[in-house]
């Protein structure tokens, strides 16, 4: 079924008006009187509609039903990526929202090849959040995540160590699994921390574990920086029963 997305506001109760490139889009796919869509408002709730009109530059919906999204993950996963070169990072929002993150955050360390400075940061965060829109519409989920943007690495271990379970990823561990991590308590919230393209400092994993993070392996093998994130998020999520 069609999906548009609608801030919290425009999901009234009743009647719906879908204007701009949601509009756009409608007249795109040709949908008519009678046919129905779902409207969302990006924070998990939706609505089930069914066109009243089409007129050009909008389109009228009745409201036919409220409801959550069944579409959510049961885990909030939040997704901490280190800034990355090129657009690694642009990949992992699109996968990671796919995959089903509650929220991606990027920030610097110390080993950071890109940094981009607070003008070009604000266009990237505006195309990084119309990327993880467009992927929440087309994966079919009821929330879009935000992205996020950290000044430092110690604001991303605080604000890390708030969820249930906080997991930080270190290539040269050895003792402690993912797995091994997930099976230790109950948490319906997690944050998952990765480093960038050269790794995590040994004084970045001591200041993580001084936060309250929980250090961990995923596997044998090194792991490229877009694609730590991405194994992570799977394993929570199949661990989890989403898959």
């Amino acid at each position: 079924m069609t999906r548009f997305f609608v801030t919290p506001e425009e999901l009234l109760p009743e009647f719906l008006v879908l204007t701009g490139e949601n509009a756009q889009h409608a007249k795109v796919l040709r949908l008519k009187e009678g046919e129905e869509v779902l409207v969302c408002d990006g924070e998990g709730r939706e609505c089930l509609c069914a066109i009243s009109d089409v007129s050009p530059g909008q389109v009228s919906l009745v409201v036919k039903k409220r409801q959550e999204s069944e579409s959510e993950a049961r885990v909030k996963a939040s997704v901490y990526m280190a800034f990355s070169k090129g657009d690694k990072l642009e990949h992992v929002i699109q996968k990671a929202t796919e995959l089903g993150a509650f929220e991606i955050v990027a920030f610097p360390s110390a080993r950071c090849v890109s940094r981009p400075d607070d003008k070009s940061l604000k266009k990237k965060l505006e195309r990084w959040q119309k990327i993880a829109a467009s992927a929440a519409e087309q994966s079919g989920r009821g929330r879009i995540p935000e992205v996020i943007t950290l000044n430092s690495y110690k604001e991303a271990l605080a604000r890390a160590a708030q969820a249930d379970k906080a997991i930080l990823f270190y290539e040269n561990e050895r003792a402690t699994t993912l797995r091994m991590a997930l099976e230790t308590g109950e948490y319906s919230t997690i944050s998952l921390l990765t480093g960038p393209e050269g790794g995590l400092e040994e004084k970045e994993v001591a200041q993580a574990q001084e936060a309250g993070l929980q250090v961990c392996t995923l596997g044998k093998r090194i792991l490229r920086c877009e694609t730590a994130p991405l194994c992570a998020l799977s394993a929570v999520m199949y661990a989890s029963g989403e898959f």
